[in-house]
């Protein structure tokens, strides 16, 4: 009788399953990701010029709701300490931040008018407003 050799152990991988739960994760994300917003939910002016909003680095946003509280990015804020936290948002070292008004469409414009003062106040100078295309739909940005 001969003996008998064993089999050989093949070492490959199997890629299939790896691309399968890349590509799941790919669309989870690609799903949830345009949720993802900064502080409270908003409705949006609606307008028909601007689609492009401008890039979100260098930026403060600062969110008025539609009971007149205030927000920078995502922190609820009180009216008194406004500049002194958004002097503490921008920081430091960065000259070139950018402050930007998400406001409610239900606001009076007042309000937007007091917040606007109150950015320049802090020291921050061409303040800019967020909008919703006529088109979109849905709330946030």
């Amino acid at each position: 009788m001969r003996p008998v050799k064993p089999a050989r152990i093949q070492s490959a991988i199997n890629v299939t399953p790896l691309v399968d739960v890349v590509l799941v994760l790919l669309i989870i994300f690609m799903v949830v990701a345009p949720q993802m917003h900064k502080g409270p939910d908003v409705n949006l002016p609606h307008t028909t010029k601007p689609r492009e909003q401008g890039d979100e680095k260098n930026r403060i946003l600062v969110s008025i709701d539609e009971a007149g509280g205030l927000w920078i990015d995502d922190q609820p804020v009180a009216p008194e300490s406004f500049g002194d936290s958004l002097r503490a948002a921008a920081g430091a070292g960065q000259p070139d931040i950018k402050v930007v008004i998400r406001g409610d469409a239900r606001l009076r414009l007042g309000m937007v008018r007091q917040a606007m003062l109150a950015i320049e106040d802090a020291g921050f100078h061409g303040v800019g407003l967020i909008a919703k295309h006529a088109g979109a739909e849905g709330k946030g940005d």
